[in-house]
């Protein structure tokens, strides 16, 4: 609130458009530029100081706004989601964008995002690459089996997509020769996709006990559900726990109600779905577990348990209790399972955030 001009940047891969707002003297300067970091700071430099600027969160990323920290220019990469936009302002261009962010970034009206460090940057992408191969591997899984459907083949030998079952589909042969080099390449893809999944789990691990996150990974595997893999994304996704309390960080991971009241009358829908989707699916995927039983903590969950601290195995314990019980809870009350599981990843997202923490008051789901 207390610089002078505030500049507004619209980001492309090609042209950067600016607009800068003098709160002195009133005078709007507009400005076209290409990419270029060092062309960029010496225009910001250019105008009436102090100076602060403002972008928007896309596919260019955090180079930008990183160079310009590093240049001492103070610098907000804004969440899209969350620019207030008039809802009769029909005609939208580039430099009305950045006029638009530049005034609301006077009246302080811009959330901005957190901009991680390259090195978070790069795990996160590893996080991320991880995840598009699993989605992409389970579609090659399913024109496989697709593909002998139409056939009228269909495994009943166990369990699909186990060493017995890969050993049926590669025994399966067909009479007409295209369809049999469709059927082999389907197959050599889905091998080639799995090797790359399999590396990207290896170096994920290695990187889970022996960087900035192994503390944070060894906490979070105290509860049931989160694996290595799942921690390490956890980890790399928030990054800075410390920013949210057990009550708002469900509510960044988009899993709190929408809600639309007026007067005397509330109405709750389903959850926002905001922020984090990777954080989101992981939460929501590992409450499945806590649906059952929860007497003895398994010989897998020991193990975990003996590389934490004390403070986080008695915090792992605890929270595993309550989230069955949360679980019990719901099932009494003829809860749809789906509706009951959010819930409780919307607690579980606490109790990660408790023990990422070190915290020991979490926000609690009420009853």
């Amino acid at each position: 609130m207390f610089e002078r001009t505030s500049v507004g940047l619209d980001v492309h891969a090609r042209t950067v458009v600016s607009c800068a707002l003098d709160a002195q003297t009133g005078e709007i300067i507009p400005h076209r530029m290409t990419p270029d970091y060092g062309e960029i700071l010496a225009w910001i430099l250019s105008l009436p100081g102090p100076v602060r600027v403002v972008y928007e969160a896309g596919p260019t990323g955090f180079g930008l706004a990183r160079f310009l920290l590093a240049a001492g220019i103070d610098t907000v990469v804004a969440a899209p989601s969350k620019l207030q936009r008039p809802s009769g302002d029909r005609v939208k261009t580039d430099a009305k964008d950045a006029l638009h962010l530049a005034r609301l970034l006077k009246l302080g009206e811009v959330t901005g995002i957190r901009v991680p460090s390259e090195d978070q940057e790069a795990a996160r992408d590893l996080v991320r690459s991880r995840e598009d191969l699993r989605g992409d591997l389970m579609r090659s899984r399913h024109r496989i089996s697709k593909l002998l459907l139409r056939q009228g083949i269909v495994y009943s030998g166990g369990q699909a997509w186990t060493g017995t079952h890969e050993l049926w589909l590669a025994r399966q042969r067909f009479e007409a020769p295209a369809r049999q080099l469709t059927y082999e390449s389907s197959l050599e893809a889905m091998h080639e996709i799995s090797d790359r999944r399999d590396r990207l789990d290896q170096a994920i691990t290695a990187m889970a006990y022996g960087s900035e996150y192994t503390p944070v990974v060894r906490a979070l595997q105290c509860l049931r559900g989160i694996s290595t893999l799942t921690a390490f994304g956890l980890a790399v996704e928030i990054g800075d726990w410390d920013r949210f309390t057990g009550s708002t960080i469900g509510a960044y991971l988009g899993l709190v109600p929408t809600e639309h009241s007026s007067g005397q009358c509330r109405s709750q829908g389903s959850i926002m779905k905001t922020g984090n989707s990777h954080a989101r699916r992981l939460l929501v995927e590992a409450a499945w577990h806590h649906r059952r039983p929860y007497n003895n903590p398994s010989r897998l969950m020991r193990s975990r348990w003996e590389e934490a601290t004390s403070e986080a195995r008695t915090r792992g314990h605890a929270g595993n209790r309550r989230l069955h019980e949360r679980w019990i809870s719901y099932l009494e009350r003829r809860k749809r399972p789906v509706i009951a599981n959010v819930a409780i990843a919307r607690e579980l997202s606490g109790w990660c955030w408790s023990l990422a923490t070190g915290t020991s008051e979490i926000h609690r789901t009420p009853n």
